[in-house]
C-alpha cells in the first residue's frame, strides 16, 4: 500500500476525520466541522527521519511508517509492559528492530505511550490493523469530546 491510499482509507472509513500534512508526516486528527484547532490525533503517516527520530530509517527509499495511538490496555495486551520515556533524542529499551517492514511494534520514541508503528503495511497487513484504528479513533472521540466540551 501507499500513504496515500492509507490516509484515504481512513478517512472514509472514520467519520470526523481531519489530515494534517507537515515536514513529511500526515497527522490524522478526529475533528468534526474543525471545531478545535487540530482535534485529537490517533494515527500518523511519516515518511522521512526527524532530527530526534531516525530509529525507523524512513529516509530509505520508498519507506514509510504508520504509527498508531492505542490504550494503554491494548498496548500492554499486544506487548507487556509498556517500556520507560527515553531521554530526548534517544529510542525505547527493547529488543524490536525498528527497520523492519510490514510487523507491528513499540514505536521506537513513544511506545512509551501506548504508540505503535509499522513500516510499509501490506494490504492483508493493513486490514489487520483496522480494529487497532477503530479503537484508536474511539479513543480520539472520547477525548476531543472532553476538550470541546471545556471549550
Amino acid at each position: 500500500m501507499r500513504p496515500e491510499e492509507i490516509i484515504s482509507h481512513i478517512e472514509s472509513s472514520f467519520e470526523g476525520v481531519k489530515p494534517k500534512s507537515s515536514w513529511g508526516e500526515t497527522s490524522l486528527f478526529y475533528n468534526p466541522n474543525n471545531l478545535l484547532p487540530n482535534g485529537v490525533y490517533f494515527c500518523t503517516i511519516k515518511e522521512k527521519d526527524g532530527e530526534n527520530d531516525k530509529a525507523s530509517m524512513l529516509d530509505r527509499e520508498g519507506i514509510y511508517r504508520v504509527s498508531i495511538g492505542l490504550s494503554q490496555n491494548t498496548y500492554e495486551c499486544k506487548f507487556g509492559s509498556r517500556p520507560t520515556r527515553p531521554a530526548k533524542g534517544c529510542i525505547i529499551a527493547t529488543n524490536d528492530n525498528f527497520t523492519e517492514k510490514n510487523e507491528l511494534m513499540p514505536h521506537p520514541i513513544y511506545g512509551w505511550m501506548s504508540w505503535v508503528q509499522i513500516l510499509n503495511p501490506s494490504k492483508n497487513k493493513f486490514n489487520e490493523l483496522l480494529p487497532l484504528l477503530e479503537e484508536a479513533h474511539s479513543n480520539a472521540v472520547i477525548k476531543f469530546n472532553k476538550k470541546a466540551a471545556n471549550k
